[in-house]
């Protein structure tokens, strides 16, 4: 299960004082009901329906001028669906339908984060990364970054469009490993993870997926990428249909912390300049040809989208600078 972590969890525990201790069973009674990341659910026999919430507008939140804590009134308000996980301040939001009373989006949530004054920019941070990824032609959720710059909103890609839950499990439940561990292991594990759990049919472009993401991840800077930021996605519980998950959380963290490494181990080494050599390795335990293309494709997609976003980096140099110090270790 996807138990809340960081913000949000110091959030419920502020929330919930009264109650005593907040052990990770009372977390999943209160978080693992059905708005929990994937199909799995963890619900109290007695527990009654929640109420169904009239939602909030994405064209408000998207238009937000920066007038009052948006962020903050969404979490006291969303704060117990919170069924995510992650350090980064982020809630699941309900999306209000349109005017014509139609749903205008796939799911009826939203996942929304901010940096606040901890992470400056990391709204802006994780939209040009994820420009990036979708720039590149990988998998991504559809995204938004609000006019002020301020929230990243996202939807999610565990629903269907009627709303039915997909199944997903990230790469730490798959090896049977808690939260804590999520740094430990290498990129090849989580290879061998895919060639072990996805369908036969969706192998070969699985493991190509996640070259692209460990790449990416390296090219920008990304020390977060831990084995919860990797999952498969399955609509058969047979899995006739697992495969790799879109690519999500992808943020550049030298912005943040400049001597900052990989997450997991890349060739045995954690070093994003040592990547430049271990990652035509990695290609090979992938079964990826022309691994130096692929390299250049993401760095033109790269180049693409912070050109185009020139505006964006202006308002926010701490993020433009880190992003491409990153790109220039592997510009050549």
């Amino acid at each position: 299960m996807n138990l809340p972590e960081g913000f949000l969890l110091e959030a419920l525990r502020l929330r919930l004082a009264k109650l005593g201790t907040l052990d990770p069973m009372l977390l999943l009674s209160l978080t693992g009901g059905e708005h929990a990341i994937g199909r799995v659910r963890v619900t109290l026999p007695d527990a009654a329906p929640a109420k169904a919430s009239r939602g909030e507008s994405l064209h408000d939140m998207l238009a937000w001028d920066g007038t009052g804590d948006l962020f903050r009134l969404l979490v006291d308000r969303y704060l117990l669906r919170a069924g995510i996980s992650g350090v980064q301040p982020k809630v699941l939001v309900p999306e209000r339908p349109d005017e014509a009373g139609k749903a205008t989006v796939a799911t009826a949530d939203l996942i929304v984060k901010s940096g606040r004054a901890e992470y400056p920019g990391l709204a802006a941070n994780e939209y040009l990364c994820m420009s990036i990824a979708r720039e590149a032609g990988m998998p991504v959720p559809e995204f938004f970054l609000s006019a002020n710059r301020q929230l990243l909103v996202l939807r999610r890609f565990d629903r269907t469009a009627s709303g039915t839950a997909i199944g997903f499990e990230d790469m730490a439940a798959l090896m049977g490993l808690g939260a804590a561990a999520k740094y430990s292991g290498s990129y090849a594990h989580v290879a061998r993870a895919v060639r072990l759990f996805c369908a036969e049919g969706e192998v070969e472009a699985s493991l190509l997926h996640l070259f692209d993401q460990v790449a990416l991840s390296c090219l920008v800077g990304n020390g977060d990428a831990h084995l919860k930021n990797f999952g498969l996605l399955y609509g058969d519980p047979a899995g006739s249909d697992c495969r790799l998950a879109p690519v999500y959380d992808m943020v550049n963290t030298t912005a943040y912390l400049p001597d900052d490494a990989l997450a997991l181990n890349l060739g045995g080494s954690k070093s994003f300049f040592a990547a430049r050599l271990y990652l035509l390795d990695f290609a090979r335990t992938c079964g990826v040809e022309s691994p130096r293309d692929r390299i250049e494709l993401l760095l033109a997609a790269a180049e693409r989208v912070l050109k185009r976003e020139q505006e964006l980096l202006d308002a926010e140099p701490r993020v433009g600078a880190a992003l491409r110090t990153a790109l220039a270790l592997f510009a050549h």
